[in-house]
């Protein structure tokens, strides 16, 4: 059994053509498949911003996905943020944005 010590928390922005080409649900699907929580959004126009909780292997593999996207996205950089973990969440989920 995990205990809670046994988690991380990775904060990450990724950049490049990542919104418009399914990124977000990609990220939803495979982040709920590797079992680590938390979530994905679009922030501006060009970066897609998560928060992951899991064990490190999850999150590292998390990270791997993430930077790599689906298909016809390109990930043209990244930024990540160790983080206290918070055990807030019960699942990954994509949250709404609206960009003005």
């Amino acid at each position: 059994m995990t205990k809670k010590n046994d988690f991380v928390r990775m904060h990450v922005w990724v950049k490049g053509r990542v919104q418009a080409v399914g990124f977000r649900a990609h990220v939803e699907f495979h982040a709920g498949k590797i079992g680590v929580t938390g979530w994905v959004r679009n922030v501006g126009h060009d970066t897609v911003e998560a928060v992951a909780e899991g064990t490190q292997s999850q999150i590292e593999e998390f990270l791997s996905l993430i930077k790599r996207g689906p298909n016809f996205a390109r990930v043209d950089e990244s930024r990540e943020e160790w983080e206290q973990v918070t055990g807030e969440y019960q699942s990954f989920k994509m949250k709404v944005t609206y960009l003005g």
